[in-house]
């Protein structure tokens, strides 16, 4: 399953203060972090990745979801403004909103 993490108004400010590769590390670091609490696979592609500030998305790729995936992306929202804040030095509201894209068919 392919989920877009759209960036909110708020957020995309805030991501403008990075480039790619540090959008990519830091979802990186979080989503695998969060993944031992949830029973989930999440990847951040490089390649679907090339261009986040200019489309305002981090693209990620989802497997074996045994967990409830709003829950997952919640607290991950919530997780990802701690290094968006520090850079910004404001406070933050909801960084993305998620969209799912493609989904598997059974």
């Amino acid at each position: 399953m392919r989920v877009n993490l759209k960036f909110t108004n708020k957020g995309q400010v805030a991501v403008e203060k990075f480039n790619n590769e540090e959008l990519i590390e830091i979802f990186t670091r979080y989503i695998k972090t969060l993944s031992k609490k949830y029973d989930i696979s999440v990847t951040v592609p490089e390649d679907l990745n090339e261009q986040i500030l200019a489309e305002g998305t981090v693209k990620v790729v989802l497997d074996k979801i045994n967990c409830d995936m709003d829950a997952f992306f919640k607290e991950l929202s919530r997780d990802i403004k701690v290094p968006l804040v520090k850079r910004l030095g404001t406070k933050l509201d909801n960084v993305f909103k998620t969209e799912v894209v493609e989904q598997e068919q059974n």
